[in-house]
């Protein structure tokens, strides 16, 4: 009994330029139907790959006895017989290859004739909330990319790597990886499953020295060929194992070299293997189940990834009694206090389970749960389920820290009434008021006080209109102003924001408020005065018209007093001292009126003026500051949202 590739010899160069044992070159023992030997067994797995002259080709019974007769075999190795472990390699070496020959000395048998039929492979379908969760990570990191650095953004792209990859090969394969640490039986484990001896145990520490595949159906040399697996390395169990136990029918098993190896390129050839598989099988032994490297590197990285994990206690042959279960349960504790759950009592998680690849205790256990597993075919879908939940948890922290409420109304009107105080605009609202009454006091009120007021103006400086910031103190102070508000409203927009958003809306803030006292200046100076004259209210002619009544009544009564002065005309004292009394009095009176009356619209007027202002400074800061800050907003929600479809937990998170 023994493995066959599903490589066809064709598909390989030759592996050796030596000649054969027999005489002649490769070249010339495939002419003859024979072997073409390597000289490089130190690579991959030595025993069966070189020292032992394994070719790993099928076809190879017929075409050797084809040319001749049976070919010379490798002397079978010493038996070992140092310690236990040895004594329990010679069993499992004896058991590998019982039934190989009658003198039962081949180590590894002759690979069974076997063509490889073409098959049709169907690719992977992932049901659809795993699509909508891959599409929704797709959509999330082409949003993220601007934002955050490709490190944090590294293990989601490989995830949708990986997911992309896997979706294009088999669907109906399985690929199970065996990994362990080194004496924990899993190369004999893998072995057992097989039914063949295919990859080799010993003493000698590390046995593994690269991933073997052995597929039980054709179609999935793909899947192995992504593994970067050589074909060299490729296995078939038996025809009539493979046969007999249908159940396993889509199983694609990797025996792993050890991740405790003291070769780094070992260690680093378990990680890249186990980034692809679909499930893994970890094996312990008693000695080492509660190692900290398995447990601290593998298993509690890996506790999202319990439904695709499987962990076998190994040698309970060497347990006394009860012990066995004790160790077990004492495994079960170790993996609850990793966050892995267990697939007890029906529930999704972890199958725990407990055997001996060396007596085959308990494998057939293990032969059913793998049967059932890879009848499923949903281990690909639930690790590359698992695979997303790990990069979701990993990215939690720059997507959903605290509660964010993001930028309100209260926020944005404080930002403008701070851009309105830094442009003065309820000091140049004020100042279009004080306008407004003095032209109104200049139209009504009497030519006397218009005269002296106009000598003052001449003397005074201008009253009335938008005052210009000068004095470089002023300017500083409004410079000062508009940083601050705008410092104001980016913090107020970030909080509760994860760290790299809240960063890029105050880099947001901050670019717009580049140039924007100089911008605000310049609306002030347009915006404050509207151009023409004042609107006037409907009473002013009247007014005016009244006050140049009084101003000709105290002409008339002048002039008729001086005419009876100088005899020109009949004295008669009253009705010009009544005419001059009432355009004296009637004058201020009038202008009194009119300056109680103007008041409201004189406000009305400075208010339309401060409001103008307001509304340039706030329409310039919306344009510069509040906008970008509102787009990096927007662009937060949308991934926010995203997130939460990767997650699962609908349209967003807290």
């Amino acid at each position: 009994m023994t493995a066959v590739t599903d490589q066809d010899r064709t598909e390989h160069p030759e592996r050796s330029d030596r000649p054969d044992a027999e005489g002649g070159s490769p070249e010339a023992q495939e002419a003859k139907g024979g072997y073409a030997y390597r000289d490089d067994g130190h690579e991959g797995h030595e025993g069966h790959e070189g020292r032992e002259g394994y070719d790993g080709y099928g076809d190879d019974t017929g075409d050797r006895e084809g040319a001749g007769g049976p070919s010379k075999e490798p002397a079978p190795p010493a038996p070992w017989d140092d310690g236990l472990i040895a004594r329990r390699g010679s069993r499992a070496a004896g058991t590998g290859s019982a039934g190989t020959g009658a003198a039962g000395t081949e180590r590894f048998a002759v690979l069974e004739a076997r063509k490889p039929a073409p098959q049709t492979v169907t690719p992977l379908v992932y049901d659809p909330p795993l699509l909508s969760r891959l599409d929704a990570l797709h959509e999330l990191v082409g949003l993220s990319r601007a934002r955050l650095d490709s490190r944090t953004l590294a293990g989601a792209g490989r995830v949708l790597d990986e997911a992309t990859a896997r979706r294009r090969l088999s669907g109906q394969h399985t690929v199970v990886a065996i990994a362990g640490a080194t004496g924990s039986g899993k190369s004999q484990l893998f072995n057992t499953l097989a039914g063949v001896v295919i990859s080799e145990t010993g003493v000698r520490r590390p046995t593994t020295a690269a991933p073997i595949a052995c597929s039980w159906s054709d179609g999935a040399a793909s899947l192995i060929e992504r593994l970067g697996i050589p074909p060299r390395l490729r296995r078939r169990p038996l025809q009539a194992m493979a046969d007999a136990d249908d159940r396993l029918r889509g199983l694609v098993l990797v025996d792993l070299p050890d991740h405790d190896s003291a070769a780094v390129q070992h260690r680093e050839q378990v990680d890249r293997v186990l980034a692809m598989v679909d499930a893994v099988i970890w094996v312990v032994d008693p000695e080492k189940y509660a190692d900290a490297m398995l447990h601290e590197r593998y298993l509690r990285p890996m506790a999202a990834h319990a439904e695709v994990m499987f962990v076998v206690l190994n040698q309970i042959d060497r347990l006394p009694g009860e012990a066995a279960e004790q160790v077990l349960d004492d495994l079960r504790r170790l993996l609850d206090e990793d966050g892995i759950a267990l697939g007890e009592y029906g529930e999704p998680g972890t199958t725990v389970l407990a055997l001996s690849a060396l007596t085959g205790d308990g494998v057939d256990e293990l032969r059913e749960a793998l049967g059932r597993f890879v009848a499923e075919r949903g281990a690909a879908g639930r690790r590359i389920g698992a695979d997303v939940d790990v990069a979701a948890a990993r990215l939690r922290p720059v997507y959903a820290h605290r509660r964010w409420a993001g930028l309100s109304e209260e926020a944005r009107e404080e930002f403008s009434d701070r851009l309105a105080d830094a442009v003065g605009a309820g000091a140049a609202g004020e100042a279009a008021e004080r306008a407004w009454l003095r032209n109104a006091n200049r139209a009504c009120g009497t030519p006397w006080l218009r005269l002296w007021r106009w000598c003052q103006d001449r003397g005074g400086p201008p009253t009335g209109k938008f005052p210009q910031r000068t004095q470089p103190d002023q300017e500083v102070t409004a410079r000062q102003r508009v940083e601050q508000a705008v410092r104001t409203v980016s913090d107020r927009a970030s909080q509760g924001l994860p760290a790299p958003w809240a960063q890029a809306v105050r880099e947001a803030a901050v670019r717009g408020s580049q140039g924007l006292p100089e911008t605000l200046d310049a609306l002030a100076v347009r915006a404050s005065l509207p151009p023409g004259r004042p609107p006037r209210p409907g009473w002013w002619p009247v007014a005016v018209l009244a006050q140049a009544s009084m101003t000709i009544l105290q002409f008339v009564g002048g002039l008729w007093l001086l005419g009876q002065i100088i005899g020109f005309m009949s004295p008669n004292l009253g009705v010009p001292v009544l005419l001059m009394v009432i355009g004296i009095v009637g004058g201020p009176l009038i202008e009194w009126s009119c300056r109680m009356a103007a008041r409201g619209p004189a406000r009305r007027h400075g208010q339309e003026a401060e409001r103008r202002l307001r509304e340039a400074a706030a329409g310039c800061g919306r344009a510069r500051v509040l906008d970008p800050v509102a787009a990096e907003l927007l662009r937060y929600r949308e991934v926010r949202e995203q997130y939460g479809r990767v997650v699962g937990a609908g349209a967003g998170v807290n």
